[in-house]
Parts: C-alpha cells; sequence; structure tokens
C-alpha cells in the first residue's frame, strides 16, 4: 500500500513538474507576443546608438557646397623650339629653304575651383590657369562660362577667375586658425578628370611649412590631410563637417600615399583680396636667410672655420645672411644674431618668423628681440614689398 502510494506521489509531483514547465513555455511566448507588457513605439526607438556619430554629414556637406565647385579647363601654347644645328650655315645651305621652322602645339589641363561670390568670382590654384591662353569653367549643372584670370600669385598659389554670370551658389567659408588634427576634412574636385569627385578623411596635421611638403618657392602654412587628392583637385574646396571651406587643395607628394595639403582658407582669401583689389600681392619683405637653432646646427657652426661667428645660444632663429639694401641690412641686422622674440612673442621656428612677417601690413614695422654675442637688444624692421627679380626666382 505504502509502495502503491509512493508510486502514485511521485507521478502527481512528475505532472506537476510538466504542467510547470510548459505553463513557464507558454508564459513565456504569450508575453512576447502579446501586449501584456509595455511595447516602445516606433517614434519611442532611439535613431541611433550612444555615442554614434552622424554618418549622413558628409553627404549633406556636398549636397550644400557641391553645386558651388567648378572644373577649370585650361590651355596654352607651347613654342617648340628648332634645333640649334639648323642655324650652322652648313646646315642651311643644306637644307636651303627647307630648313625646319618652329612649331607649337596646345597644352591643355584640368583643375577645379569654388565660386566665393554670386557675381561671378572663382577661387583657384595659380598653377591651374598660369599661362593660359583660354580658361573655360564648368558649372556642375553643366552651363560653361569664359573665364577671365584677375591674378594669380605664385608665391602662395592662389589665383581668382572671373566669368560673367549673376545668381550662382557660392561657397561659406569657415575657420582655419583653430583646425585641430583628428578634425574631419572633405574634399571635392575633378581629379583625373572625374568630375565632382567627394573624398573624406581627417586633418592629419597643421602649419605644415613650404620645405616640410617639398615646395620650397612657397609662402604656405600648409593643412595636412589624409582624403585622397590627386591631379585635377587642385585648386578644389576641403571642408569641414558643417560643410564650410576651412581650405584650397593644392598640393600631393609624388610616391605619397594619402598624403594631401590645402592652402588654409584664411591665407587664400588674403591674397585673393590683393588680387581682386590690384591684380597682385605685395608680399612683405625683410631679406633674411634663416634656420631655426637646432644641437646639431650650434655644433655645425661652431666647429667651422668658414663662419666669423659663434653660437651661445640654444633656442631661436638664427640669421646666417642679411641681403644687401634689404630692411633687415638698412635696420642694423647682422649675420650670426638670434631672434628670440617678435613684438614681445616668443620664438623658436623660422616658420614662425616667415609668418609674422607675411601678416604684417607693408608699412608697419616689427619689434625683433635679439641676441648678439650675448647681448639682448631691440631692432625695430619694417618690411618692404618683396623685389620683383626674387619674386620671379621663388
Amino acid at each position: 500500500m505504502s509502495a502503491k502510494f509512493s508510486v502514485q506521489k511521485s507521478a502527481t509531483y512528475l505532472s506537476l513538474i510538466l504542467v510547470g514547465s510548459m505553463g513557464t513555455l507558454l508564459g513565456t511566448q504569450v508575453f512576447t507576443r502579446n501586449s501584456f507588457l509595455p511595447q516602445p513605439s516606433v517614434a519611442q526607438l532611439p535613431t541611433k546608438l550612444p555615442g554614434q556619430t552622424d554618418t549622413n554629414f558628409i553627404a549633406r556637406a556636398v549636397e550644400k557646397v557641391g553645386p558651388a565647385v567648378v572644373r577649370i579647363d585650361s590651355s596654352r601654347t607651347v613654342q617648340r623650339r628648332r634645333s640649334a644645328m639648323f642655324d650652322d650655315p652648313f646646315f642651311r645651305e643644306f637644307f636651303g629653304r627647307d630648313v625646319p621652322k618652329s612649331r607649337t602645339r596646345v597644352q591643355r589641363g584640368t583643375g577645379s575651383g569654388f565660386i566665393i561670390s554670386d557675381d561671378g568670382l572663382v577661387l583657384t590654384n595659380a598653377h591651374v590657369v598660369n599661362g593660359a591662353d583660354k580658361v573655360t569653367v564648368v558649372l556642375k549643372d553643366g552651363r560653361s562660362f569664359e573665364g577671365t584670370v584677375m591674378g594669380e600669385d605664385s608665391l602662395t598659389d592662389v589665383a581668382v577667375i572671373k566669368i560673367k554670370a549673376t545668381e550662382l551658389p557660392a561657397v561659406k567659408m569657415g575657420k582655419s586658425d583653430d583646425l585641430q588634427p583628428g578634425e574631419w576634412a572633405i574634399a571635392i574636385g575633378n581629379p583625373l578628370g572625374l568630375d565632382n569627385t567627394v573624398t573624406a578623411g581627417i586633418i592629419s596635421a597643421t602649419g605644415r611649412t613650404s620645405n616640410d611638403v617639398g615646395v620650397p618657392d612657397k609662402r604656405v602654412g600648409f593643412i595636412q590631410t589624409d582624403a585622397a587628392i590627386n591631379p585635377g583637385n587642385s585648386g578644389g574646396p576641403l571642408l569641414n563637417q558643417s560643410g564650410e571651406v576651412i581650405g584650397m587643395n593644392t598640393a600631393i607628394i609624388g610616391g605619397a600615399q594619402g598624403l594631401g595639403f590645402a592652402i588654409p582658407i584664411k591665407t587664400a582669401q588674403r591674397i585673393a583680396d590683393q588680387l581682386i583689389a590690384k591684380g597682385k600681392v605685395d608680399h612683405p619683405f625683410l631679406g633674411i636667410r634663416m634656420a631655426g637653432l637646432t644641437p646639431d646646427l650650434k655644433e655645425r657652426i661652431n666647429s667651422s672655420p668658414d663662419v666669423d661667428f659663434k653660437i651661445n645660444e640654444d633656442k631661436g632663429v638664427l640669421i646666417f645672411e642679411v641681403i644687401p639694401k634689404s630692411p633687415a641690412s638698412k635696420a642694423g641686422l647682422r649675420s650670426g644674431d638670434i631672434i628670440y622674440e617678435i613684438d614681445g612673442k616668443s620664438i623658436t621656428k623660422a616658420s614662425q618668423v616667415q609668418q609674422k612677417v607675411d601678416m604684417t601690413s607693408l608699412g608697419n614695422s616689427l619689434k625683433l628681440g635679439i641676441r648678439r654675442q650675448g647681448k639682448q637688444m631691440t631692432i625695430a624692421v619694417t618690411p618692404a614689398p618683396l623685389p620683383e627679380q626674387l619674386s620671379q626666382n621663388k
């Protein structure tokens, strides 16, 4: 009797366990599928995960600026020189009237640019239009205009073109002074003949000198970006994530991968204003050759028998040559002087001196704090316009 009761009791417990398990399973299914628990509406669902950035800002920036980005087609006639041997009397007599004459050929190039005013002012690189006989500006909507070069400046590689049109889309200018590495950078242009190409990346560095970039004949502190820039991008805009122009794409280093450079828009605007006003740029000029002091430079100078001065300083900018009859020469600067401040601000790099000079209006003086043979002094120098022959040699 007790054994039968034990079997029945076990069966009852087993049934209860099975019923409970089924209830749990059914309950899970019911409460998942039915509306006993509150369900979020579509409007309540989060649109992006915490920390997720807006993935459409590039498209919006391009939509905003794209219509103001143009293709610039240029053509120039190049003279192909005749071989000098044909000027020899023997060959002239031999060929007679059949002496080959000089021939000409037309070079064609394509670059980019962007409209900076709705009445037809276009900003681009000087090398895009340099020596061009004809300039054509093609808008994104397909319209084409003959362009007139209002001025070009080879030292900064900036040029301004004017087209006869009104109510044009124009870009919005941003600020290039406070750019930080890691910020977004968007490039628009016509690389390799592929119109309206968009590439994106980040600001890799700022303040790259002309020597850093490999174009020592320029006076620009470049923005470095990893946004792809190729031949044909020259003159196109570099944008921030808001679609504002922060630079003008200009330089690539041959053989490099993932490195592009742009002229800060503040510099480009300053040069463009002068080109629009008078067709040329008067670059301030001191007349010194200089280099930032390093331990290696100090050692080489002090150990060289050809240098008539010694260096006792560890930092600053060394003047190693003063051009005769230049503003620096007239003010009394000498080889061996070390610039340690300008207008009360500390100086350690040659690029800082050049930047200070470039930003000085002609007629205004700079107060240079220098050290000469252990003595400190202040010398005021008034920059003059860069002589034309020096500008042409850059």
